[in-house]
């Protein structure tokens, strides 16, 4: 039974970035090369997911909590998701692409909490064995990127398709998976803000921890929103397949998070993956289309080191850290600070980055844009090690 388990949670987490994968990276392109919207624009666009991940996430998470079953909420969200997506296709303007496209992402951004503590709630083992099948969502995510990449429609409305497709499907999925009821009795948004959650922030791993968060979610916004225009600038064939590179270095390192953690703890854990945010922009400000396009295929692969060691060690010290019954809750707060403030704030930068290193005949100066985030992910990592101290509870693994 828990082999089948596994299983079937590895399969939801598979469509679900499946759902986003096969968008998300090359939405960018579409954008700016076929849609002709400005760098800013562009941002603004991204920023959308950013504004849903700060609302939704909490009011979702306190249903899931204290009201409805999470599974039933994840059907329905998937199955909104995709009528939403497939209207936001039949846009070709700014603000109707932009105001379809913000009321599909409050269907999708909650996604993220909901299916954490969902998983949370059934592994046995969560430290062990959450990482393991989140690495499955990473594999929706690097076949999307090779199916879109494959295909050759990169600048195409089709990913839009395929996303509303694979939504649908996810749906379907949903209503099989196992009964998550809600943890506690039904509470009032005043109990919701009770002692309990305020003592999370009174502890100063928690809060320093959140607060990086926040702060690397913004050179993470100029990876998804302008390395595959980036590539396809450059002359790069096939640039979303191989930007997947990212997200099989990203399993690689889900599987063999725990053992990192037990042998070098928390701290210098995070701290790794702190600075690899940093380092790689370096790589991609020197890197080109030509002979030095490794240089390109290392900082793509310096992804999932970056990304894992960082956000995902976080997620585990949450579910660690907080009550069952308000793991939602909790993991809400999460996505609220990374996908939601972080983003809005990288997003909104990285528009303005991109479009200030914009020259009048409309070519893009990517050395100092990327000198922008590098600078931020290093100076992120170095904040990190002076300010962490090991928790008193004992959770530095």
């Amino acid at each position: 039974m828990p082999k089948l388990l596994h299983i079937r949670l590895a399969l939801l987490l598979f469509l679900q970035f499946f759902v986003w994968g096969s968008y998300f990276v090359t939405l960018g392109t579409y954008l700016l090369n076929t849609l002709h919207f400005s760098g800013r624009e562009v941002g603004l666009i991204y920023g959308t997911t950013a504004i849903a991940a700060m609302v939704a996430p909490f009011l979702l998470g306190m249903l899931a909590d204290r009201h409805f079953p999470v599974e039933r909420l994840l059907a329905v969200l998937n199955f909104s998701g995709a009528i939403l997506m497939f209207l936001t296709s039949t846009f070709h303007q700014f603000w109707p692409f932009y105001f379809t496209l913000l009321f599909y992402t409050f269907t999708y951004m909650p996604i993220f909490s909901l299916n954490a503590s969902l998983c949370f709630h059934h592994l046995k083992n969560p430290t062990r064995d959450f990482p393991r099948v989140r690495a499955f969502g990473t594999l929706g995510w690097i076949v999307a990127g090779m199916v879109v990449g494959t295909l050759g429609i990169e600048t195409q409305i089709t990913p839009m398709y395929i996303s509303a497709g694979t939504s649908l499907c996810a749906s379907l999925f949903c209503l099989s998976l196992p009964k998550t009821p809600p943890q506690a009795e039904k509470v009032s948004i005043r109990d919701w803000l009770g002692p309990e959650v305020r003592r999370l922030f009174k502890d100063r791993t928690f809060t320093l921890l959140m607060l990086i968060m926040i702060l690397v979610s913004i050179p993470i916004a100029f990876y998804y929103s302008f390395v595959n225009p980036y590539m396809n600038e450059l002359g790069i064939a096939n640039a979303a397949g191989k930007m997947s590179m990212g997200q099989i270095s990203e399993m690689l390192f889900m599987l063999i998070l725990p053992w990192i953690i037990g042998r070098i703890g928390l701290k210098w854990t995070i701290f790794i993956g702190l600075l690899t945010w940093g380092i790689r922009y370096l790589i991609f400000a020197f890197g080109n289309g030509e002979e030095l396009i490794w240089m390109i295929y290392l900082a793509i692969f310096l992804h999932g080191q970056a990304y894992v060691l960082s956000g995902l060690s976080v997620q585990i010290y949450l579910n660690n850290q907080v009550p069952a019954s308000l793991r939602s809750t909790a993991q809400g707060f999460y996505t609220f600070l990374t996908l939601g403030l972080g983003t809005l704030i990288g997003s909104f930068l990285a528009g303005n980055v991109v479009t200030y290193f914009t020259t009048e005949s409309n070519h893009f100066l990517w050395r100092q844009i990327w000198y922008v985030p590098s600078i931020i992910g290093i100076l992120v990592a170095f904040y990190f090690l002076i300010r962490y101290r090991t928790p008193k509870r004992g959770i530095d693994f």
